[in-house]
């Protein structure tokens, strides 16, 4: 709506996944860092977590963009299925196509599939999103896709994400195994104070800014608002974009984020 008012090419505070724009806070490109690492070094099971709206899964989809094109993903977004229906999105988010979707089917095209891309020097890479959802049976599912070795390494990497209260589940007595074969570990943290300002100029120049001005006092309402969550920050300043459309004003003060944070409550 107010795009082209503001002469942006694109919506910047937009709530969607967009790998675009992956902001590079210290907390997410250590969690960046640590994955690519993981990868490189075949490492099996991977855990990231993050409070709601943190940008987890921006995380993973810049993860993607920037594997090259040998690597093999399966990226599940949402993995609410049975079982054997989870077993069936991961197979066919690889690619393959299954004559029959029994486990013993699943296991052993999934097995063929990544000793071929082993034998080719490839890797294979399993993201599981919203992962604090996982029952206790599709967790054990889980620890047991990542027994598919070679003597040498792994031959499946599992990448488990989600909010906080996932790590509480796996330290549940019964999931322990599962617990002692996470090698990396990574907490994506809410933007500090002095980050949020970088955040905020850094979507606004992806976006193709040109004279939108964020008068300085404006940061202090937006963090005490947000506390650093990216997707509070892009809601309150898509808010205040949309006011100053209405207004047809491009330097943003105190006053217009006092009013915008008072409709949001």
């Amino acid at each position: 709506m107010y795009v082209k008012f503001y002469g942006l090419n694109t919506l910047p505070f937009n709530i969607t996944s967009n790998p675009n724009f992956f902001f590079e806070s210290i907390s997410h490109k250590e969690a960046l860092s640590c994955l690519l690492y993981g990868i490189s070094s075949k490492t099996g099971l991977m855990l990231i977590t993050g409070e709601v709206g943190t940008g987890k899964t921006t995380l993973c989809k810049t993860l993607l963009s920037r594997l090259p094109p040998e690597i093999k993903t399966s990226f599940i977004l949402n993995p609410s299925f049975s079982d054997v229906q989870l077993l069936c999105a991961v197979i066919e988010d690889f690619g393959l196509n299954l004559a029959k979707k029994n486990r013993l089917e699943i296991i052993k095209k999934l097995n063929e599939f990544l000793v071929d891309i082993n034998s080719k020097g490839g890797n294979a890479i399993l993201i599981i999103d919203e992962a604090q959802n996982l029952t206790a049976r599709q967790l054990e599912q889980i620890r047991l896709l990542s027994n598919l070795e070679t003597s040498e390494n792994k031959l499946l990497q599992i990448i488990l994400v989600g909010q906080p209260e996932l790590k509480t589940k796996l330290e549940q007595f019964n999931l322990r195994q599962i617990r002692q074969r996470i090698c990396v570990k990574c907490d994506i943290l809410p933007l500090a104070q002095e980050e949020v300002r970088n955040y905020i100029e850094f979507r606004l120049t992806t976006a193709g800014k040109t004279d939108i001005e964020i008068l300085p006092e404006s940061y202090n309402l937006i963090y005490e608002f947000s506390k650093g969550i990216p997707r509070l920050i892009n809601t309150l300043c898509d808010r205040a974009l949309l006011y100053g459309f209405a207004k047809e004003k491009k330097t943003f003060d105190a006053e217009i984020f006092r009013a915008c944070i008072e409709e949001l409550k």
